[in-house]
């Protein structure tokens, strides 16, 4: 992390200043697991206190365990019935329906490529480019996901470096180019510049662009991997 820490500080000032300022990194993990990612569609566009009822409920549903074969279990008025809307009850199921045929397998996502994982991942309905990005950064802990679809860090970037709108993905390619191959952690830190807990894909609250903008950018992200 040493390594990673310089390499930042050396290559953008405004950015070592930042990392000046936070302190170590604590950065907080999550297993790259079926339910870890069951958990990120029904935090979409949630308050984190709202999110973690439904998400209760539905464990609560589902025998105490998230499994691809408790889903299947559960009837659609049984997941209606947790709180969940229509439309992330098929983000869930067809999920569960992945994993459960072998399209997803969650113990080789650690073998694949950033852009293979994204592949693999933005073909289950309701999962965009930005939940692919916290899945890596997050669960696979992948070292070099520049999150350009996340609002966390585009506010964090047009404050710090004084832009008047916020950052398109072409900007911040363009300024995170001497971040690699440390641009999580440069994430992190954008995050926590902002005085709040970094958006963890598991329990990220109110972001923004997660489902249609992040779907419509799926080609444009993948290339910027």
């Amino acid at each position: 992390m040493k390594k990673a820490l310089l390499h930042l500080k050396k290559s953008d000032k405004i950015l070592g200043a930042i990392i000046t300022r936070v302190g170590p990194y604590k950065i907080t993990y999550r297993d790259p697991t079926f339910e870890a990612l069951a958990r990120a569609i029904v935090f979409q566009q949630l308050s984190t206190k709202a999110a973690r009822t439904i998400y209760g409920r539905l464990e609560e549903a589902a025998g105490g365990k998230i499994t691809p074969e408790a889903i299947q279990n559960l009837t659609v008025g049984e997941m209606r019935r947790v709180g969940l809307s229509k439309q992330k009850i098929g983000y869930i199921r067809d999920l569960a329906e992945h994993a459960a045929s072998g399209k997803v397998v969650f113990e080789d996502l650690d073998k694949m490529s950033d852009e293979e994982v994204i592949a693999a991942l933005t073909d289950i309905k309701g999962i965009g480019v930005w939940t692919a990005h916290m899945f890596l950064l997050f669960a696979l802990r992948r070292p070099n996901v520049l999150a350009t679809g996340d609002f966390g860090v585009r506010s964090a970037i047009q404050r710090a470096y004084k832009k008047r709108k916020l950052p398109t993905h072409d900007q911040i390619v363009k300024l995170a180019k001497n971040w690699h191959p440390y641009c999580s952690v440069a994430c992190w830190y954008l995050w926590r510049s902002l005085d709040a807990a970094p958006m963890i894909a598991t329990e990220a609250s109110n972001h923004k662009g997660n489902k249609g903008t992040a779907e419509k950018s799926k080609v444009k992200s993948r290339k910027a991997n």
